[in-house]
């Protein structure tokens, strides 16, 4: 295939595309006019953010296989159109979600500890440190809104820190280990720390403005590393003033142009800016909160890795594999008294126990309740039959008429019919010791 490459990026970019078989064409000068002139000779285009890939453009791409464009977002593309015309669009989020996630850790962390404040008066001879006193992330809600690339990049930095990580999203079932997703409404309730990771779209475009800020239960601090169209300059300043919000750390201006270069080449600049320019609790860094060494050499590589999977690789394509395993659904063991013993656990160990034993309750990858079982049995019991041990683990499953179907196939003793409860579906195997094992596909919801 044939690439033009419009905008310098690591020459990791240009070596993997040639490595494929690609002839890769640089013109990093030519206006988009003379561009438009020639894309029809070209199977592909990649870019990062010099002008817009616009219906006009795309019409005379009449070759075009893909765009690539070596960063996060496609706002700069007439995506539609281009998906009407069957091209490819490649993005590379996954190149710097980590340096996006790094850097908006560092601009809370500085400005809860006055770093910037701190460093300019020391330079100035001042050594104040009252004055200085800092605040501390830990026990602090952290609510965040988006939660792709860049928004799990972000709370899987904050594991550390004892806050409470919560999202909002359009999409649903996105939450995880590191994140629990949860309402508009209760991420405004409860929110500390609010931070954007939206891409640009009709949706976050103006979404951060008076009402919006109003509608927060408790004034907050606000970053943004995504857009800086995604807020109203003027009301985040008049909340900043009215002290709604406490501070804000901003790697991205509504100021910006398309090609996110320099802001300084009016001599006027709006009021709003000037206000934030010298305000001690605003942190301001150029948009680079993606932008790092590491950064600019993984979205280089994660453009070829795409163009090859979509266009060279000869792997033959499995479909996915379904989960099998999703977690323990129960502890069970044999013993003389099990009266007794769940008697001596609730008493010593505060074991909330009942006829079956004890239940303990957890939030699965969805934030979903999901429950593990702890049981004793009467050591005369043949329910762990046929296997001769003391204990059985019950694993909760998905799907588990298939997983039964699939584990026969691969020659697995299946033991008994499965059975099915208000509760779920339950199934027996041996594993290659002749331990029984139940598997379980729960119902968690019938013990709430």
């Amino acid at each position: 295939m044939k690439v033009l490459l419009i905008d310098t990026n690591h020459n990791v970019l240009q070596e993997g595309l040639e490595k494929l078989g690609c002839i890769c064409e640089p013109d990093y000068t030519s206006t988009k006019v003379i561009i438009e002139e020639k894309i029809s000779n070209y199977d592909g285009i990649v870019i990062r953010s010099r002008f817009n890939i616009d219906k006009t453009f795309i019409d005379k791409a009449t070759q075009l296989k893909f765009i690539a464009r070596v960063g996060a977002g496609l706002e700069s593309i007439d995506v539609s159109y281009a998906e009407q015309k069957g091209i490819h669009l490649i993005s590379a989020p996954e190149g710097n979600r980590n340096a996006v996630g790094e850097h908006a850790l560092g601009m809370i962390l500085s400005l809860f500890n006055n770093l910037k404040k701190a460093d300019l008066e020391i330079r100035a001879g001042k050594w104040l440190r009252e004055a200085n006193r800092g605040i501390e992330l830990e026990g602090k809600t952290v609510g965040l809104i988006g939660y792709g690339n860049m928004g799990k990049a972000f709370a899987k930095k904050l594991k550390g820190f004892d806050v409470e990580v919560i999202c909002y999203d359009i999409k649903e079932g996105v939450g995880d280990e590191n994140c629990r997703q949860v309402s508009l409404e209760e991420l405004q309730e409860k929110t500390d720390v609010l931070s954007l990771h939206t891409p640009f779209n009709e949706l976050s475009y103006n979404m951060v403005n008076t009402e919006f800020i109003q509608s927060f239960k408790k004034p907050f601090y606000l970053i943004n590393t995504a857009r800086g169209s995604a807020v109203v300059t003027n009301h985040l300043v008049d909340a900043l003033i009215n002290k709604k919000v406490l501070g804000a750390c901003l790697d991205v201006l509504e100021y910006e142009k398309l090609s996110f270069e320099n802001l300084f080449e009016n001599n006027t600049l709006p009021k709003a800016f000037e206000y934030l320019i010298h305000a001690e609790n605003v942190l301001l860094s150029p948009h680079i909160a993606g932008w790092t060494v590491e950064s600019h050499i993984k979205l280089a590589q994660t453009i070829v890795d795409k163009v090859e999977a979509i266009f060279y690789s000869k792997k033959e394509k499995h479909p996915e594999t379904p989960k099998r395993v999703t977690g323990i659904g129960g502890l069970f063991f044999k013993t003389d008294n099990p009266k007794a013993l769940k008697d001596w656990y609730k008493k010593h160990l505060n074991f909330n126990t009942d006829d079956w034993g004890c239940t303990f309750w957890w939030k699965d990858s969805n934030g979903k309740d999901a429950s593990t079982q702890w049981s004793p049995f009467k050591s005369d019991t043949s329910y762990f039959s046929p296997s001769k041990k003391d204990y059985m683990f019950n694993y909760r499953v998905e799907n588990l008429e298939q997983l039964l179907i699939n584990l026969k196939e691969e020659g697995v003793t299946i033991v008994g019919e499965m059975e099915t409860y208000e509760y779920g579906k339950f199934g027996w195997i041996l594993d290659s010791e002749g331990n029984k094992i139940e598997l379980w596909e729960p119902i968690d919801t019938t013990f709430l």
